[in-house]
């Protein structure tokens, strides 16, 4: 099977959750600000989608689920972009914090960036572009961004809205989980697409894409005060994001895989400098590009660069240990 083990996958997130909490701030803020904006895309056309009053009267579960195939748009967007979300960092941080990557402080920092520079991203989209675009403003649009946003807040109890996070963020980082597993764009883009297609349908509570969907309907009108949106919504369903992603993803797959493991990608084999695995190569492509590229002494001699060169196992150490304390079992 042309694709990382689930063990690799996990190690790959632990990588990923150190390199990502080690980021420059600035670029950490504009990265999150990116993953709030293209997130938006997805919220805008599920809305859109869904404003078909016929549908909505007598066949909501059809409708609810045809809008949902559309959703993961903006997913697709902005893991294949490398933006981030904080949804992701609920598995990414909290992997890489269990793989002594990173410290608490850390993941306090990466996640309240995250959280806070997607929440300016996703209101600019929702207020700016799309509120004073118009796009909302009238008819069944209008009516439909209305009773999506009370849906999301005023009828269901603050419990069930904890409980709809934890389905949300399990999918989605399940999502994230396979995508990473992937090695190339066609078959990263379908293990996003399904289990976003699936939480959406399901009417699960994301966090983030409720700063869309609740900000949109009280600027068109539903009853809902900012206070009552941050305590009905905002807290039950980030809750319920950090537990299914830390948690169900996160936690029970590094338990699975890392616990007293260590655990070697293929590139980790080959010199940081030069190395010749790509995610995006087919294990053949990469057998032949390895022929290629090896000279007469049997040293690698090819261009650098990829998710090879980034995420190579010589980079990441645990906190206090060395390289060469990083041999050790992990």
């Amino acid at each position: 099977m042309d694709a990382f083990t689930p063990a690799q996958t996990i190690e790959l997130i632990s990588r990923i959750g150190a390199k990502k909490a080690n980021m420059r701030l600035d670029k950490m803020v504009v990265n999150s600000v990116m993953g709030g904006l293209l997130l938006g895309f997805g919220c805008a056309i599920n809305v859109s989608t869904a404003s078909s009053p016929w549908f909505q009267t007598n066949a909501p579960g059809l409708i609810r689920t045809i809008a949902a195939c559309f959703f993961p748009v903006g997913l697709i967007m902005v893991f294949l972009s490398g933006a981030d979300l904080f949804t992701s960092y609920c598995m990414y941080s909290i992997v890489a914090l269990l793989h002594r990557r990173i410290s608490i402080i850390d993941l306090a920092k990466t996640w309240a960036i995250s959280f806070f520079s997607n929440l300016a991203g996703i209101l600019f989209f929702a207020i700016v572009l799309v509120g004073y675009g118009g796009m909302f403003q009238s008819g069944a649009f209008k009516a439909e961004a209305i009773v999506f946003a009370t849906a999301k807040v005023v009828t269901p109890a603050w419990h069930q809205i904890f409980l709809r996070g934890i389905l949300a963020n399990w999918l989605v980082t399940m999502a994230v989980f396979l995508s990473i597993s992937s090695r190339e764009i066609a078959s990263k883009i379908i293990a996003i697409w399904f289990p976003t297609m699936c939480f959406t349908a399901l009417g699960a509570d994301h966090v983030i894409a409720n700063m869309f969907y609740i900000p949109v309907g009280i600027n068109s009108g539903a009853p809902i005060s900012v206070g009552f949106y941050i305590w009905k919504s905002m807290i039950p369903s980030g809750l319920g994001n950090i537990v299914g992603g830390g948690i169900f993803v996160g936690v029970a797959y590094w338990y699975l895989h890392l616990a007293g493991t260590k655990v070697e990608i293929p590139f980790d084999t080959t010199p940081v400098e030069t190395p010749a695995h790509e995610q995006g190569n087919t294990i053949s492509r990469q057998r032949t590009l390895e022929s290629t590229l090896m000279n007469s002494e049997g040293i690698m001699k090819g261009p650098t660069g990829g998710v090879g060169q980034e995420l190579h196992g010589s980079q990441f150490n645990k906190l206090g240990h060395s390289h060469k304390g990083s041999e050790e079992t992990v």
